[in-house]
């Protein structure tokens, strides 16, 4: 999947336009620009390959259903993120949840608890590998926040908007999403305190 670079708000809506007429190739090429951004922001919510590219699928598929309600002047990506994020929700209140409460019947035996071994066997990892445990340990909406910021780059006025939250909240959210980070990582790269 190649990176897509910054695309032209006018170039997006004449794509849209396009994908409103029935222009296929228009469509492939929605997503192509955003099918990476989408995939992060899912993945982002449950950290599972499989079912962030269900939801990818599926948030095109949602796109492909709905563009005609899209009005010019929005922000596209704004949108088509916000989209993907309803679905998530969705996919975690059917599946994620029930998952959760099955495994909160286990008994203290089955839980599956590492040893010593294993714990030295990951301060031996690399940096990429400790982040991103420690951004999966992140609070919901800090993690969301923390990822659309810092691996889909986007502002915090696409942020709020597509969370549909206030810029106010984002920059306290994301705030806190890097001074737990830093609290987290910091035992793995010596830092004290």
């Amino acid at each position: 999947m190649p990176a897509t670079k910054e695309f032209p708000h006018d170039d997006t809506w004449s794509l849209v336009e396009r994908v409103k007429n029935g222009d296929r190739q228009a469509f492939m090429t929605l997503i192509r620009i955003y099918q990476k951004k989408v995939f992060v922001l899912t993945y982002a919510f449950f950290r599972n390959k499989e079912d962030a590219l269900d939801l990818v699928q599926e948030t095109f598929l949602r796109l492909h259903e709905k563009i005609g309600s899209f009005l010019p002047g929005r922000n596209f990506e704004a949108w088509l993120l916000q989209i993907a994020k309803n679905l998530c929700i969705d996919f975690y209140r059917k599946n994620y949840r029930r998952r959760r409460e099955l495994e909160c019947g286990k008994t203290v035996e089955d839980l599956d608890v590492p040893d010593r071994r294993a714990e030295a066997a990951f301060l031996g990892r690399d940096l990429k590998e400790i982040l991103t445990r420690c951004v999966d340990k992140l609070a919901e909406r800090q993690r969301t926040i923390f990822i659309m910021r810092h691996y889909n780059q986007l502002t915090n006025e696409a942020i709020a908007q597509t969370l549909g939250i206030s810029v106010g909240t984002v920059k306290s959210l994301h705030f806190k999403a890097v001074r737990n980070l830093r609290a987290l990582v910091g035992p793995y790269l010596g830092w004290e305190g």
